[in-house]
């Protein structure tokens, strides 16, 4: 019990930096192509097309915030909430597409939209999503690190 104890610290940086990372990668992907990223959410005939483009818009800057966030290690479990509630919006956004039979790349890292019928990969990213959700959910129980900018009483 100990030892993790001691490892727990250690461990919460390399969750904070993973899922960090990739939300930062994602929100920096999308926001350098605006129009690929509206249409991405487009793609997936949830939302009405100008609310899709108000979200294909906002969402990478709010991927952005959280990364650097947790990057740095400020508000984590708050920007782990964010990226955990986001991981779930995405696995079920993905599941949806996936079960209406839509041909789509997902569009997570920029791009997105059509794809040719057997070169979609739902599957994929559902699992990556699904332990980037466990990283958040670790996060969220753990917020406490190494090298956090922010300092709680917990350390």
């Amino acid at each position: 019990m100990k030892n993790l104890k001691v490892l727990t610290p250690w461990i919460t940086l390399a969750a904070r930096l993973l899922l960090g990372t990739v939300l930062l990668l994602a929100g920096y992907l999308k926001a350098k192509s605006p129009a690929e990223a509206q249409m991405a959410v487009r793609a997936y005939k949830l939302l009405p097309v100008g609310l899709a483009n108000i979200f294909g818009l906002a969402l990478p800057w709010f991927e952005i915030g959280a990364g650097i966030l947790l990057i740095v290690g400020i508000t984590v479990r708050y920007a782990a909430i964010f990226g955990g509630l986001s991981m779930l919006l995405f696995i079920g956004a993905i599941s949806q597409a996936w079960a209406r039979g839509l041909t789509i790349d997902c569009g997570c890292f920029g791009g997105g939209g059509q794809v040719a019928a057997g070169h979609t990969k739902y599957w994929q990213e559902i699992l990556r999503d699904s332990g980037l959700a466990l990283t958040a959910i670790f996060l969220i129980m753990k917020p406490q690190g190494k090298f956090a900018l922010e300092r709680t009483s917990a350390e």
